[in-house]
């Protein structure tokens, strides 16, 4: 069973990301049925030390099937990996090989994975294709889609990036199979993200099927990884780079969480249970600065509910107020030393809103 969602952004090519079971043993044949690969040969995957002993072999022998050349470097696993020193290395190999603009990157992993190799198809000889392959939960709903790219520095989480869109994506629902259950948790909530700032209708849908998804249910799993992709390609075609305001929306929760993992050190939570928390605070924080605190309540307290059947319960961290708040004006959305927020208050409805330094540690102390 597989589907098939086309995401189509204005000034772009459009591209197909394929989700299913098993598909990619096409991937090599569903590159050579895309116009601009047709005559492509040179492909370099990158995957980590953990996804490729499982599916490396796979893909290189998909690709190989179509008539790919292929090379590939492992890097290891971890935050720690999105680097500008790594992805140094890599250009480095690239050229090496003597790969020319007509070659192809392949990102076989999980977020890290795809940001770090869709930052260096970005800049390589100012740009070659890129071809996502998601194997966790949390890059087959939201970081495969949407063409965010970067690299960390030691000041701050994806500090360094571009805007790049894949030529394709393919989400095999296979992998997910080994998927660690704390990154099965870390994808929940991002899907729980997608729909609170989505529709009721999606929503109200994760809801009902909150334990289903938990237990990993794979018709469930597959129908979430669908609207996530449908969500967020509506998003991204309004606002591409997110100058518009509108791409925005897909920072809920990540504003605490981001500071939450810099402050407790990266690794120590996922990022999905740090954005989780961070939608938890949002919804409080919705309640002293935008009025209607009782409806808020309501809706704080459904948002709660799915995130507690997720699996997805408060963190048990502590940390000064300041240091999260110094975490937060170092982040990428802060404008003019003011730290900004996604606040909902309720299920599709949200807004940017510019918060006080005050206000923020009176909150975060509360």
């Amino acid at each position: 069973m597989a589907t098939k969602v086309i995401v189509q952004l204005p000034g772009e090519q459009d591209y197909a990301v394929r989700i299913g079971s098993g598909v990619i043993a096409k991937l090599g044949q569903n590159l050579r049925e895309i116009d601009r690969f047709s005559a492509s040969r040179d492909v370099l995957v990158i995957t980590d030390s953990n996804v490729g002993p499982l599916y490396l072999a796979h893909v290189k022998a998909s690709l190989a099937n179509a008539g790919f050349k292929s090379a590939d470097i492992t890097v290891p696993a971890g935050e720690d990996t999105k680097a500008v020193e790594v992805a140094a290395e890599i250009w480095s190999a690239m050229a090496q090989l003597s790969f020319g603009r007509d070659c192809l990157v392949v990102a076989l992993g999980g977020g890290v994975v795809g940001d770090l190799a869709g930052f260096v198809a970005s800049t390589y000889m100012r740009g070659v294709p890129v071809v996502q392959v998601p194997t966790t939960l949390l890059a087959m709903v939201d970081s495969s889609v949407g063409g965010k790219t970067a690299v960390n520095l030691p000041e701050g989480k994806n500090l360094v990036g571009t805007f790049y869109q894949p030529s394709f994506v393919c989400a095999d629902t296979d992998t997910l199979a080994t998927l660690p259950e704390r990154e099965w948790r870390c994808g929940c909530a991002e899907v729980a993200k997608s729909a609170v700032i989505d529709s009721d209708d999606f929503f109200f849908w994760l809801l009902d099927n909150a334990e289903a998804m938990a237990a990993r249910d794979a018709t469930v799993a597959m129908e979430a990884i669908q609207r996530c992709v449908v969500f967020k390609a509506g998003v991204v075609a309004q606002d591409k780079t997110e100058s518009a305001g509108v791409r925005e929306c897909l920072n809920y929760g990540h504003t605490l969480g981001h500071a939450i993992e810099a402050c407790a050190g990266y690794g120590t939570f996922s990022h999905g249970a740090a954005v989780a928390e961070g939608m938890r605070f949002a919804v409080r924080l919705a309640a002293d600065m935008l009025g209607g605190a009782d409806a808020i309540g309501e809706f704080a307290d459904a948002q709660g509910d799915l995130l507690d059947m997720l699996g997805l319960p408060p963190l048990a961290f502590e940390a000064a107020p300041e240091d999260l708040l110094a975490a937060m004006k170092r982040d990428k959305k802060a404008r003019g030393g003011e730290v900004r927020f996604v606040l909902a208050r309720d299920i599709a409805t949200w807004e940017i809103v510019p918060v006080a330094d005050e206000v923020i540690v009176k909150a975060l102390s509360r």
